[in-house]
Parts: C-alpha cells; structure tokens; sequence
C-alpha cells in the first residue's frame, strides 16, 4: 500500500511544553473551546482556538482537539477540521489514539484518501493504532472507492492475530456490498457465524442486508438476515422498508411496515417517508391519508412534510393537486424540499407545468429558500412540457447566478428542454458545453437527434457511448427506436433489434417495450405481437403498447382481448389504456361497447376522463353519424371542450358535409385560438364539397391574411437505407421518369378493373371545359400513389410496400390502393395520420370505415 508522508511530527519530537506560569489560562482555554461546542457553537470555538494562538495560549488537551474535529466531522465542515489540524500541529501537541482516529475519519469524509493513509502509516510506526484505526481506514477505502483495498486491510489485520469488533466488521462488509466483492462478503459472513456477531449486533446485521441488497440486486437474503437477526430496532426495520422500496416492491414495503407497527415499534420520520413513498408508488391514497392523520397525532408533521407532499401529487386520481398544496401551505416552515416536491408535483400532473414554472418564480422571488440542482431539473422539465424556451432561459440565468448550471443533473434537464422545444442547435450548444458528458447527457441529445429525424447523428452518438464504455442502457435503445418509428423505418428497427440482441437486452422490460411500439408503428403487427407474447415480465406499459398497436392497425377485437386479459393477469390500466381501447372502438363503430369501456374507467378503476378521452368519444360518434349526440356530448363535458375535441368535431362536419355545425365548431375553435388554421381549412372545405365557392375562397383569404399555412401532405417509404418523401405532383425524384411511367401504367391497369376516380374529393373550382380531367390528373399526383408506384419498381415482390402520410389518406387513395393489389398481386401497408391500412386482394383492412 503506497503511503504518503504525513507531517505529523514523531513522538520525540513532541515536547510537552507547560509554561508553570499560565496553567490556568491554559485550563481555561480548553474549558472555553468546549462551552462553545456544547453550545453547538463550532465556529465560536474555532475562533476561540485562533485566538488563543496568536495570544500563545494553547489547549493542552487532546480531548478538545477530538472534540473539535468530532463536530467538524458531524458539521461536515471540513475546511474548519483541516485548519484544527494545523493548529494541533503548531501547537506541537501529542496526539492519542483517539485524536489520531478522529483524523483519519476526517480525510475519510473528506475524500482526501492519501492523508488519511498518511495519518494510519504514522500510528504504525509510533505504534498507536488499535481495533477503530484499522475500522476507520477500513471504512475510509470502502467510502472513497477503494473497496479491494479495504478487504485487503481486513486481511492484513487477521493476520496480525488481532481481532474484529462490531465496527470493523460493518466497516468491511459495507466494502463488500458490491455485485464485485459480495462474493466475499459471504466468506466473511461465515466467519461471522463462528464469531457470534452475526446474531448479537444490530450494526453488523443492518450491513449485512444492505451488502446482500447492493451486490446481489434481490431481497432473498436480504430477508434471511433479517430473519436471523435476534435483535431488531427500528433502524434495522426501517432499512428493511427502504431497501424493499428502492427495489422496487412497494407492497412488501407497507407489509413490513404494519409488521413493525403490530411488534410494537413505533415509527420514525425515516420510516414514515420510505411508507408514503410505497403509498404514491402504489398510488394508495386511502392509507397515506390514514398515516397522515397519524403523522399529525404523533406531531412528526413538520419531519415528513416533503414526503406528504410528494405522496398527494402522485396519488391525485383526478389530477387535482388541491390536498398536496394545502399540505405545502400549512408547512410552518419551507424548506428547499418542500418546494421541490411541490414544484415536482406540478410539473409530473401532466398539465400543470405552467403552475410548477410559477411556483418556482414564487419561490425565487421570495428568497427565503434557494433552490437547488433538483429544483432546477424540475423547472427545466416543466419548461421543456411547456415547449417554453424562452422562459427556460431565463431559469439557466438563475442556475449560473448560484453556480449550478454545471451541475449534471441541472444541465442534463436544460438540454432535454431545448430538445423537447425543438432547438436543437440550443441543445447542441449546452451538450458540447459539458465538461463531463454521462450516459444522460449522450441519451438526452440522442433522443433529440432521434426526434429531429437526424439518424446519422443518433448513430454516431450511439457509437460513442460504446466506444466510452458508458454503458449502453434501456433508454439509449428506446430513444433510437422511437425515432425510427417515428418515420417508419423497419429496417433501421430491425437493425437495431439485432443490436439489442447481441448486447443481451432481448429480455429487458423497457426495451421489450419500445420494440413492440417500433414494430406497431412501422407496420409490422406480427413482429409486435411476436415480441410482446415472449416477454417473460410485463408491466401495464407493455400491454398498453400492445393494445395500442392493435387499435392503430383497426383490429378492435384484438385489442378487446388484450384488455381481458391484461385486467385478469392483475395490471391496472391506466389513462393510455383508455385511449386506446375508445380509439379502436372508434376505428371500427363499436359505439356501445365504446360507452361501456368509457363509463368503467371510474366506476372499475377509479380514472377520471381526460380531454383525450372525450375527444375520443366525440370522435367513435362522428364517426358513426351521429353528429347531433356528439355535439351534445361535449355540451355535457365537465370542463370546457378544448382545441382538439373541436377540430375532431369538425373534421366529421366535412365528411358528412353539415354546414351548420362545422360553423359553429370552427367558431369554437376560433375563439380558443384566432390562429388554429384547422378552422379555416375544414370550413373551406365543407363550403366547397357543397359548391359554396365563393365561402370556400373567402377561408381561403382569411387565411392568406394572418399568414396562415396549411400542412402540405406529403408520403414516405424507406427503399434500402434510405428514406425517399415525395409530395403532391413531385418530380424532385431521380427516378421521376420511371415512377410516372410506373403510375399510369398502374392507373390504365386499374381502371380496367372497374376504378373511377372520385373527382367530387378535388375541392378546387377549375375552368369546366378540362374540369374532369385536370380534377383526375390532380388525384393521380397524389403522395401517397406516387409513393406506391416507387415502391412497386424499387422494393422485392415478397415484402410489402410500406408507405406512410402525414395527414389522413384521401378517399380516392384509399379506393386505388385496393385496386392496386389486383393489378399488382402485393400488399400495400399505409399508415396515415390516424390509423394502418393493410390492403390485399382488394380489400383493406379497416373495412372502408375510417
């Protein structure tokens, strides 16, 4: 062991020099020092002792040194113990073991590994160390990362013949509670059964458990240790509760709990805030309010505020956050955790980021508490929800005015907001700025990259990650195949499903997860489906992908089945759940069993609506014509209709070309947003399917006057590496000339077989001398036909041509699409804005209801 020389003086070169004349200054001196420590004055005392030594009085007992060090270390003021250090130097006072051992435990907080080696090689030549100095360096190299080294003392000590107490054991199995060490952690467990101490001390079986919990990731023995243990307090349960919550088994949390309740322990505010945390992960409100009426009876309110806090705004059903402010409000005292659970609370609801973002303005202007890293990645969350960069800014101003703009977590949170507002040079500008990049950090602007369709750029950070050895995880994987899902890139997928697989994560739930939404959304069901029955471990995430894939591609009943069995294996849905069972409901007309599903959502599981839940009952009623129930529908919501269930309103006054209310829904629509060009768009279009041009041009001009912009459509389809966008009419195409050729050989083809182009879907007023032909020359330049038609020269006979569209596939295109697969003998996969389209043998899959 490499040692550094310390310069501590030797023994003989330590005079004791008591000056006969000032015994009782010096008496007095260590009295003084002492009254202010018991006064809990630390910095008194210091000051008192700098006093003294430009005086030339000095304390003469080593016991005030201990002290003094002792409160240091518990202060955790470890500049002020270095300068006692000094001083104990100049003062030229011989230290005892005990002064000696308080050094060491110094260095060892303070992470200076090299002076507390120097401080134990200097007892071993003036033969000082006992049982704590070998414990105390022990516990020095298990907390600074040097957990071999603590091992290899413990060695060196046993062979010494010396033997370990109760301290040196805890110090050296807690070096052990790593998946690298516990191996001997169990042979040192042995040696504690001969030795007794494993059933006769508490410390020794609390590190224990916690060294079977960090190095094996399970609980079995774990549990066995704190079964055996003949003596239990309440710290030994509360390890128990905590480690049981942190690996992630709530229930068995709160069973140890009333377990320790019903042996007549009385819990702690330690305990308590591991058993709310147990009750917002379970989301159990009823138990966390009867432990709160405890916590009020026990007067330990003010010690679990922040716990409470955070317990209400996790288990808010109905995304009122009204009990977990008033808990806040009545707080006498705030404290920076307390806000930051609050802040939190607001910015995880869903849709109250902007109260989180005025919170945390609140609390700023206030100045009575200051924030800290994780108030600051909680407001940059909430500003990034919110698309709000602006505001962002102005909270990283905050953050480098108190110097924690750095911090990992805080610059972590900063560029995730400017990936979820879309400025990604803004992104790029905070990552490149990182000092030190973590696996976060690269995973964040992947995630950017991967949304921002930049894949060359998601692929090289993924390469860079690898080649850093930081550890690919879970979220690398979801992020990448999210944003080829996002393009329907299958065969980047199924690139990096090969990747998955060979780094061993097949199996992992998170990953499992992303694989099966990447394969719904590139089209693949079947590989979806394949994916998600050989999950061994699935969570309510994992059946709502599924669920949802089913309802994308219309296969209702399939869906309907999922749910059954997801709520017979024991899974609560949750809100997404919801959504996408009412959307295949929706897809395929099922209005009665759409209205059961939407009424058991509180009466079975106790969810209440949401927005997107009325929008999607409005929609299952347009859909099926009955346009005045679903007007009334919203009338009837219990809380105003916003943009969305409108424009969803709307969109079905066009197809069934209703005037009168298409009006009154574009008005609506107008008066929650002047700037929606939705309004606009549908109204025109309803004026001109009717033959009410001059109204139709009149939208049209509104328009063009608050510059506003129609989405262009547009379709895509990946050939090779490669992903090929065509728009309406587009010859930017290299092979342009075959891809025309292509699409009126098909066009010829297809109108032998009975096609008839659906000129009344062209709502544009045109000359009527070359009307007809030039409405059926505009649908055949469609994207989504020109897209088709390259995908039939580009792709292999044996797989599907896989197409996709921004905006909902028109009628005429989706008529073509079925004759398409007659002339040409393939499968035509199309997903557009709503849902797929598996068209073959002329028949598509949604049954001509979409």
């Amino acid at each position: 062991m490499a040692m550094i020389s310390f310069s501590l003086p030797s023994p003989a070169k330590l005079p004791i020099t008591s000056s006969p004349s000032v015994p009782n200054r010096i008496n007095v001196a260590d009295r003084l020092i002492l009254r202010h420590l018991n006064a809990g004055d630390l910095r008194g005392a210091v000051s008192a002792l700098d006093l003294m030594a430009r005086d030339g009085i000095r304390p003469t007992d080593s016991v005030t040194f201990s002290s003094l060090l002792k409160s240091c270390i518990r202060a955790r003021d470890f500049r002020l113990g270095k300068l006692v250090h000094s001083r104990l130097i100049e003062f030229e006072i011989e230290p005892d073991s005990v002064l000696y051992n308080s050094l060491i435990s110094l260095y060892s907080k303070a992470g200076d590994l090299a002076r507390a080696e120097d401080v134990f090689e200097t007892m071993g030549r003036i033969g000082k160390r006992d049982v704590v100095s070998w414990s105390a360096m022990m516990a020095c190299y298990g907390n600074n990362g040097k957990e071999v080294d603590a091992v290899k003392l413990f060695v060196g000590f046993l062979e010494l013949g010396l033997v370990p107490n109760d301290y040196c054991y805890t110090a050296v199995i807690r070096a052990c509670s790593n998946p690298e060490n516990v191996s001997v952690g169990r042979v040192i467990l042995g040696f504690l059964m001969k030795t007794g101490y494993f059933e006769s001390d508490v410390c020794v079986g609390c590190s224990l458990i916690d060294m079977f919990v960090k190095g094996e990731n399970k609980l079995e023995n774990a549990y066995k240790v704190f079964d055996q243990m003949s003596e239990l307090n309440v710290v030994t349960w509360t390890l128990m509760i905590t480690r049981c919550m942190q690996m992630g088994f709530p229930k068995e949390a709160i069973r140890l709990f009333l377990d320790m309740v019903l042996s007549g322990f009385e819990a702690d505010k330690f305990t308590l805030s591991s058993v709310f945390s147990a009750c917002a992960e379970l989301e159990d409100l009823s138990l966390g309010k009867q432990l709160h009426s405890w916590v009020i009876r026990s007067g330990l309110m003010e010690d679990v505020g922040c716990s409470l806090v955070d317990m209400y705004a996790k288990c808010s059903a109905d995304g009122s956050l009204d009990d977990c402010r008033k808990v806040f409000d009545r707080m006498e005292d705030h404290s920076v955790m307390s806000w930051t659970a609050l802040i939190t609370g607001y910015m995880q609801s869903g849709d109250l980021d902007t109260e989180a973002v005025k919170l945390f303005c609140e609390m700023i202007a206030q100045g009575c508490v200051q924030p800290n890293h994780f108030t600051f990645s909680s407001a940059f969350k909430a500003c990034g929800n919110l698309s709000d960069p602006w505001v962002g800014k102005q909270v990283l101003g905050h953050a480098f005015k108190r110097g924690l703009a750095s911090n990992s977590s805080v610059a972590n949170s900063v560029i995730s907001m400017f990936v979820k507002s879309d400025r990604m040079e803004d992104a790029r500008r905070a990552f490149e700025s990182l000092s030190e990049k973590n696996l976060v950090s690269y995973n964040t602007f992947l995630d950017g990259a991967c949304r921002s369709l930049d894949f060359e750029e998601a692929f090289e950070l993924f390469h860079e990650i690898t080649e850093r050895e930081l550890g690919v995880s879970a979220f690398t994987f979801a992020s990448l195949l999210s944003g080829v899902a996002s393009i329907g890139s299958i065969r980047k997928g199924e690139q990096i499903h090969s990747l998955v697989v060979k780094l061993g994560l097949s199996c992992n739930q998170p990953v499992c997860n992303a694989l099966i939404s990447m394969y719904s959304k590139c089209g693949s069901i079947d590989t979806a489906s394949r994916v998600f029955n050989l999950m061994e471990d699935r969570n309510v995430i994992s059946w709502t992908s599924m669920i949802t894939g089913f309802a994308k591609h219309g296969f209702a009943k399939r869906v309907l089945e999922t749910f059954n069995q997801m709520v017979e294996a024991g899974l609560k849905p949750n809100e997404v759940t919801y959504v996408a069972i009412l959307s295949a409901c929706s897809h395929v007309g099922l209005v009665s069993e759409g209205w059961r599903h939407f009424k058991s959502m509180y009466e079975d599981h106790k969810i209440k609506p949401r927005m997107d839940h009325y929008a999607c009952m409005v929609d299952l009623l347009c859909r099926s014509g009955l346009l005045t129930d679903a007007f009334e529908f919203i009338n009837t919501m219990p809380f105003q209709a916003d943009v969305l269930v409108w424009r969803t309103f709307l969109g079905a006054c066009r197809v069934h070309s209703n005037t009168e209310l298409g009006e009154m829904a574009a008005r609506k629509i107008l008066e929650l947003d002047s700037n929606e060009p939705a309004a606009y768009i549908q109204l025109s279009n309803i004026y001109a399917s009717t033959g009410k041009w001059e109204k139709s041009a009149e939208m049209r001009k509104k328009m063009k006057e608050r510059n506003l912009v129609k989405e262009g459509g547009c379709s895509w389809i990946e050939v090779g590496d490669k992903v090929h966008k065509f728009f309406v009419g587009d010859t930017s195409h290299p092979n342009t000339h075959r891809i025309y050729n292509e699409l009126d050989r098909l066009i010829r083809e297809i109108k032998r077989f009975g096609y008839v182009p659906d000129t009344d879907l062209v709502l544009h007023k045109l000359e009527e001398e070359d009307d007809k032909a030039e409405k059926e020359r505009l649908l055949y330049q469609h994207s989504e036909k020109i897209a088709v038609a390259f995908g039939l020269i580009s792709t292999v006979k044996s797989r599907p041509v896989r197409v996709f569209k921004n905006l909902r596939v028109c009628g005429d295109c989706h008529n073509a699409m079925k004759y398409i697969t007659i002339v040409s003998g393939r499968e035509i996969v199309l997903r557009d804005l709503n849902r797929f389209h598996h068209f073959k043998d002329g028949k598509c899959s949604c049954n001509d209801y979409w």
